[in-house]
């Protein structure tokens, strides 16, 4: 049986914590949409560490793994990518979103590199967060995104 077209497309782009892919690939089952891992990850994907990083529901999740952002861009070829940084020019909930949009995420510990943000400028989007903050936890940062644009779409 064929699945329908993901609600959304969330891309983490080279994750370095399993719980935090674990959390966002849950989200990503809950509403229906895929998760897209782009290499080097800082974690492995076999079983015996699925399993310890409690994602036991793993194979609910529709879910791909690319080697870097140009397979990524041939397997998904639209220009509805809105890239999720704090240097971004608008709140999340200013953006206009669309089913089969396409959010992306940087890792942990080094977020998104310039020249992806280069390449979409008018398209990163920002938490407003107060002065001395840092950053915010990746897995709570795409959870609100994705319902964010899932209340756009007036639910699933």
């Amino acid at each position: 049986m064929s699945r329908p077209a993901p609600l959304l497309h969330v891309v983490l782009y080279q994750p370095d914590i399993p719980q935090n892919t674990g959390n966002i690939g849950r989200t990503c089952v809950a509403i229906g949409a895929k998760l897209w891992l782009i290499r080097p990850l800082g974690f492995r994907l076999d079983e015996k560490h699925l399993r310890r990083a409690g994602m036991d529901y793993w194979p609910m999740l529709e879910w791909e793994a690319v080697d870097d952002w140009a397979e990524l861009r041939r397997k998904l070829p639209t220009d509805r990518y809105w890239l999720i940084e704090e240097c971004g020019t608008q709140p999340v909930w200013e953006a206009a979103f669309e089913r089969g949009d396409v959010l992306v995420f940087g890792s942990e510990t080094r977020g998104l590199p310039a020249a992806l943000l280069s390449e979409h400028t008018g398209r990163i989007l920002k938490y407003p967060m107060l002065p001395g903050v840092r950053s915010l936890n990746l897995a709570s940062t795409a959870t609100a995104a994705m319902y964010e644009a899932v209340r756009q779409f007036g639910g699933l």
